[in-house]
């Protein structure tokens, strides 16, 4: 029967980065009594993966065991057979070759790990800022890996159908100072903060955060909670700096942070130490004394603005808002020809279907074309023969599909009645009353 050791080693020289055969490996030699050797092992894998708790283990118990079990001391005369006078001959006279590298009774190599763990993974001391709240928040080594990807946009304002209410808002609040700084900076106007983007979901808030970047000719680097929050203490604000490191390398660029009610939610509700160290780590990247964010242009969306911690929106930081309203009558019947073109269509009638989806948003419309679209494909496989999708396809779409934005409207009509004294709200709740729903 083949030997299980001998079979795991096999397979751990065929799959060298296999960690979790590894550790099995490593597991199985200690069981063994080889300490050393599972030493080793374990060690292998936390050049790999620093952070791995049960390789960690298993080194911590294999050194425990190794030094407890009874070491060897030198032999004495006659104890080995190899020779009538021992003293390190052997049977022909001729003296034995020491052990090219030494090994200490327990059998562990200690030199050899000691070797493997030369060069640290991390600083051996981590420094830590102070927020203007006296909050402490974890510095990051300037080598660290990026955590989100940094990429070029093409998209330009002029792509987003309608909105143009929105598109001046943003233009005039923000691209045209950042376009023009020395002109701005006659009138006071100060270039840092940043730009909080909010509304009713799936109405192109992020869309138009590509477009602003495109606009500004700046990287893009988009950012959500998965990014950040992570399991391990300190490791989410740790990320939150590597996020404005890699944006401050590649200005000038627009860091977008999606949903940041998640990721920078209010402290005073929440009982997670992790979500409110990540809001300390924010505040002191936006505008911390050791913050050099020239040429950073930070944006933020999110459906509920009003879950967003309050110092977040103080001056210097998210101080503009700008609300994102669901398609208006000629993005709805852009983003309806958009999708609609990019399928076999005929006799499609747009502007009954801009009347027919008021209150739509634009992730509606898509599924209304994509319901629609899988009629037509579902009729083409039924008779063999392809053909395009028409209004009627659309007609029994629209009996299916219905304005997903219902719950946050209500919500927002809350906010708008009882929470809106500071004024902060006076364009959602314009909006509300325009449509009839305050």
């Amino acid at each position: 029967m083949t030997d299980p050791l001998s079979a795991l080693a096999a397979a751990v020289t065929a799959l060298p980065e296999d960690r979790a055969l590894r550790l099995r490996y490593a597991e199985l030699l200690a069981d063994a009594g080889r300490h050393g050797e599972a030493i080793e092992q374990a060690s292998t894998v936390l050049q790999q993966a620093p952070d791995d708790e049960q390789a960690a283990g298993i080194v911590r118990a294999s050194a425990l065991a190794a030094a407890a079990s009874p070491a060897v001391g030198p032999q004495s005369p006659g104890e080995d057979g190899s020779g009538e006078d021992g003293g390190g001959e052997d049977g022909s006279g001729e003296p034995t070759a020491a052990p090219a590298t030494p090994t200490h009774g327990d059998g562990i190599d200690w030199s050899a790990l000691e070797r493997s763990i030369a060069d640290p993974t991390e600083a051996p001391f981590l420094e830590r800022a102070v927020t203007e709240d006296g909050e402490t928040v974890a510095a990051v080594p300037e080598d660290a890996d990026p955590v989100v990807e940094v990429r070029r946009e093409t998209v330009r304002l002029a792509d987003v159908g309608g909105l143009e209410a929105v598109k001046r808002r943003i233009d005039e609040s923000f691209l045209q100072p950042m376009a023009h700084p020395e002109i701005a900076a006659a009138f006071g106007k100060q270039l840092r903060g940043g730009l909080l983007l909010y509304g009713p979901p799936g109405c192109g808030k992020t869309f138009l955060a590509r477009a602003i970047a495109g606009e500004l000719g700046a990287h893009f680097l988009s950012v959500t909670l998965t990014d950040v929050l992570d399991k391990f203490i300190g490791e989410s604000e740790k990320n939150v700096h590597r996020v404005f490191r890699e944006a401050r390398r590649h200005a000038p660029a627009v860091l977008f942070f999606d949903e940041m009610d998640a990721i920078g939610g209010k402290r005073s509700g929440n009982t997670s130490s992790s979500f409110r160290n990540v809001v300390n780590q924010l505040l002191v990247e936006m505008d911390g004394v050791d913050s050099q964010n020239d040429g950073v242009y930070v944006l933020a969306a999110t459906n509920h603005p009003w879950d967003v911690d309050a110092a977040l929106k103080r001056p210097g930081r998210f101080d503009r808002m700008v609300l994102v309203r669901p398609p208006d009558e000629d993005a709805r019947e852009a983003i309806l020809r958009g999708h609609l073109q990019k399928r076999p269509i005929e006799g499609i009638d747009l502007q009954d279907l801009v009347r027919r989806t008021r209150g739509f948003s634009g992730a509606d419309l898509e599924h209304l074309v994509t319901t629609a679209a899988e009629k037509a494909m579902t009729d083409s496989i039924r008779s063999g023969a392809v053909r395009p999708v028409r209004m009627p396809d659309l007609r029994d779409a629209l009996k299916e599909v219905k304005p997903s934005i219902g719950p946050w409207v209500q919500a927002a009509r809350n906010v708008a009645e009882y929470s809106n004294s500071s004024g902060e709200y006076d364009d959602m709740a314009e909006w509300l009353r325009e449509e009839r729903e305050l």
